[in-house]
């Protein structure tokens, strides 16, 4: 046996471990049954101003991405897709809304929205802290 490392891992070794990886997992669990979900707010004259984007799976949801555009920043945007993205979720049957969040992005806005940190994981560059966040999603609500 020889072992690579790579800085710039070549294409056919990413090819090689995504579709064995692929592979294994839709032997092992129901992945057809996962969902996207995305979320997307316009101005009234149709451009976007943000997204979010996640998927689902049984009763849980993970919001993968929300970005605002950041001229409309601390106007409601976000807050509006988040409710929405929870609002499908639930619709879905989730009761479980999870994501991840760096110490320099939105730990503060989710707190706010009822995220607690789950899993904290230090030791980034620059003192950055990765979390992990979670909220219960209430039935009707």
């Amino acid at each position: 046996m020889k072992l690579e490392c790579f800085e710039d891992v070549p294409e056919r070794v990413l090819r090689a471990v995504d579709d064995g990886l692929s592979a294994f997992n839709r032997r092992a669990a129901p992945l057809e049954q996962v969902r996207t979900l995305g979320c997307a707010a316009h101005s009234d004259e149709g451009r976007l101003l943000g997204g979010a984007v996640g998927r689902t799976w049984g009763a849980c949801a993970e919001l993968q991405q929300l970005w605002v555009e950041e001229a409309v920043r601390s106007q409601g945007v976000g807050a509006a897709l988040l409710e929405a993205f929870e609002t499908e979720a639930r619709r879905r049957g989730c009761a479980i809304v999870f994501l991840d969040t760096f110490s320099f992005q939105a730990r503060p806005f989710y707190e706010r929205h009822g995220y607690a940190v789950a899993l904290a994981i230090e030791g980034y560059g620059d003192g950055i802290t990765r979390f992990t966040m979670l909220k219960r999603l209430t039935v009707g609500g």
